[in-house]
């Protein structure tokens, strides 16, 4: 597992292991003779996706905070199959010392069932109850309300037993985003709204003030930008997903989380990057080339 000490912070990723999505669908209007100069697609034009969760404990509170739940195990099994889904966050979550019953807090940065579902799960009855029992659970308003609408462009991607359950409990607190953008979680952690794959997509951050004068404090913060950049593949502006539903916002806020990220001679690391699909680069530092392009430098690249 790869884990990083962030401060105060320790940060481990949590899979649920790899899933099938089509290659082309993944990289937008980008064409393949581009593309898969990057990534090798499969016989089918399969690409393999990662489902990165991101375990945070706080190491002074030793509270528990899981961002994102993956794809879970209430797929229909025509999906299951289709997907390929592998189920693994639990056990992965176990491997690390850590029960469900431990989780303290649930971030989920959209509502797409592979970013929430395991949210919840089927007792042996069929009933539909919190994986994490003692936590507490947080999503976007705006996005819940969207998924609500069952809309022909997306409604595939929203499964209602991966929160509608939680919201009826109270488990799960809707944010308003459109009167408050930026909500911090708990001590260290939070979240801002960062649109275009979905309206009311959330990144999560942990750790440093991203407006801090401090160089240190900025080096000292992660963030998991969820589908904005799906994978390392996708950090140049217009490499944007078919599943986008505003890919122009896409870009846009691209540019505007760049404006934040990127390091500097001046200031080194500033944020740790979590890629959401990439399985064999789960993060990174972002820094621009000598051509002004976005790249990625893994952790082992960049000196201590």
């Amino acid at each position: 597992m790869h884990t990083f000490r962030l401060g105060d912070f320790e940060l481990t990723i949590i899979s649920d292991g790899t899933y099938y999505l089509d290659a082309g669908a993944m990289f937008g209007v980008v064409p393949k003779t581009l593309w898969e100069k990057k990534y090798q697609a499969d016989a089918l034009n399969r690409m393999s996706c990662g489902t990165n969760g991101v375990l945070v404990r706080n190491l002074r509170s030793e509270q528990r905070v899981l961002i994102e739940t993956g794809i879970g195990s209430k797929l229909p099994q025509k999906l299951d199959k289709i997907y390929d889904a592998k189920h693994l966050m639990l056990d992965n979550l176990r491997a690390t010392g850590t029960a469900p019953e431990d989780i303290d807090i649930v971030i989920n940065s959209h509502l797409h069932f592979d970013h929430c579902g395991w949210n919840t799960y089927r007792d042996a009855a069929g009933v539909v109850q919190p994986t994490f029992p003692r936590a507490r659970y947080f999503a976007q308003l705006g996005e819940w309300e969207h998924a609500r609408e069952q809309h022909e462009r997306d409604r595939v991607s929203y499964i209602s037993d991966n929160y509608d359950p939680l919201i009826d409990s109270g488990q799960m607190t809707l944010i308003d985003g459109a009167n408050h953008p930026v909500q911090e979680i708990t001590d260290g952690i939070r979240v801002e709204v960062f649109p275009g794959h979905t309206r009311w997509m959330q990144a999560i951050f942990i750790g440093g003030d991203s407006a801090a004068s401090d160089i240190r404090s900025r080096a000292q913060t992660a963030c998991y930008i969820s589908d904005l950049l799906p994978t390392s593949y996708h950090l140049d502006l217009t490499w944007v997903m078919s599943y986008d539903v505003f890919p122009l916002e896409t870009i846009d806020n691209r540019k505007r989380y760049y404006a934040q990220s990127l390091n500097t001679v001046a200031e080194p690391n500033r944020f740790l990057t979590i890629f959401t699909h990439d399985h064999e680069t789960p993060w990174a530092w972002l820094r621009a080339d000598e051509k002004g392009r976005v790249i990625s430098e893994t952790i082992s690249q960049m000196p201590s």
